[in-house]
């Protein structure tokens, strides 16, 4: 039943989810309330109308693991992402062990020079938990790379449900609305952030506007 709901979402997103992705997925929904946070540091919050509207964050350095892929739909792109990176959390790796799931899951998405659609490579990346930190296990998967990201300042925003090409779009576009004009952060690059797992139909994301070194 577990393994038929998942499939109905890769459905939706137009993928197939493979019958071996039964073992991850029955793994990652035993362990689902031991998720470790990534690291990060509040510099301030902001609110408009009595809510929070968006909120200055400083991530520090650390080891992702992260999968290119540039398929015709965002959607497709990172489902097919999310799939490597969870048999990797799950046994695929070097210690042959459930890693820890960690939230969130990031996708950095690139705008076209016009800005009116996303370009087609994206790169989902996994946090490596804390324990694993300084002696990342190896991926059985050689599309799969172990990275080590910069320190990080975005602003963030909360918005829930799917992430389509289409919804992300307008969030970045609500986003820019709701902050003006300003020059300190990049306006080709952003980040998606996923706190749940995909068969979670009002899950919780975050829009991320990257700040300027």
């Amino acid at each position: 039943r577990l393994f038929a709901h998942w499939e109905a979402v890769a459905s939706t997103h137009r993928v197939s989810l493979p019958r071996d992705m039964a073992g991850p997925i029955v793994q990652m929904t035993r362990h689902n309330q031991a998720r470790e946070p990534v690291p990060y540091v509040t510099l301030s919050q902001h609110e408009k109308r009595e809510e929070a509207a968006y909120e200055e964050r400083q991530y520090p350095a650390g080891k992702w693991a992260c999968v290119t892929k540039g398929e015709p739909m965002y959607e497709q792109s990172i489902s097919m992402s999310f799939m490597k990176l969870m048999r990797y959390i799950c046994k695929e790796n070097s210690v042959g062990c459930y890693l820890g799931m960690t939230v969130p899951v990031v996708s950095e998405i690139h705008l076209t020079k016009e800005g009116t659609e996303l370009e087609r490579e994206v790169v989902t990346a996994y946090y490596l938990p804390g324990e694993y930190q300084q002696n990342p296990p190896v991926p059985t998967d050689p599309e799969i790379h172990i990275t080590e990201r910069a320190p990080l300042r975005v602003i963030t925003r909360v918005f829930y449900g799917m992430t389509t090409e289409e919804t992300i779009l307008q969030e970045i576009s609500l986003f820019w609305e709701l902050l003006g004009s300003t020059d300190t952060v990049l306006r080709e690059t952003y980040i998606v952030a996923a706190y749940e797992n995909p068969s979670i139909p009002q899950r919780r994301n975050e829009i991320w506007f990257i700040c300027r070194a």
